[in-house]
């Protein structure tokens, strides 16, 4: 973990010294220096107490960079395709076990030929067109605005219904970590 650099960023933001630290926690300069330099890892109680001083929850302190926030510029996207109809998938952003994508549906185009299944639950948001869903024995035909989930361990597919291009927003949760495509 490297707590001390975040301490040092999150200080050095706020406008804060190492002496306004030491004098909100009663710690010395030099252990502060330490910690801010990765050099000693304090306790969960001083941490809770620098994390008072600098006004921040101890919880965040405690992440791991790649659990803090992510952002992810328009133009930075990443857009694949998928399917055997080359669906356009911009990946938007995502977390360990989230993945929230947009997806383009070509007027006729679906997630493939048949109804697939694969690991996770999917929540969808339909933002424009109008799209026919199945899952197993069910189908529905949902339009801009509607929204549907399920568990995608069940065949399910997606068609776009519409003359229009379809756009749905889809957010994946999954257990493990992986790139297997999910569409």
């Amino acid at each position: 973990m490297d707590i001390g650099s975040a301490i040092r960023a999150i200080r050095k933001r706020k406008n804060i010294t190492i002496a306004q630290i030491c004098e909100e926690t009663g710690l010395s300069q030099g252990f502060m220096s330490q910690v801010e330099n990765n050099k000693t890892s304090p306790s969960i109680a001083t941490l809770d107490s620098i994390a008072g001083a600098l006004n921040v929850p101890l919880a965040y302190l405690l992440l791991k960079k790649e659990e803090r926030m992510n952002i992810v510029r328009r133009e930075e996207r990443t857009v694949t395709k998928s399917g055997s109809d080359h669906l356009n998938v911009a990946h938007l952003s995502r977390t360990k076990n989230v993945r929230v994508m947009i997806v383009e549906f070509p007027p006729g185009s679906s997630t493939g030929e048949t109804p697939h299944a694969h690991e996770g639950e999917e929540v969808h948001l339909v933002l424009k067109g109008t799209i026919l869903i199945e899952q197993g024995e069910d189908s529905a035909e949902v339009s801009e605005g509607d929204s549907f989930s399920w568990n995608a361990c069940t065949p399910h597919l997606v068609r776009n219904a519409g003359d229009e291009t379809a756009v749905v927003l889809i957010a994946v949760y999954t257990d493990a970590e992986h790139e297997k495509e999910l569409l």
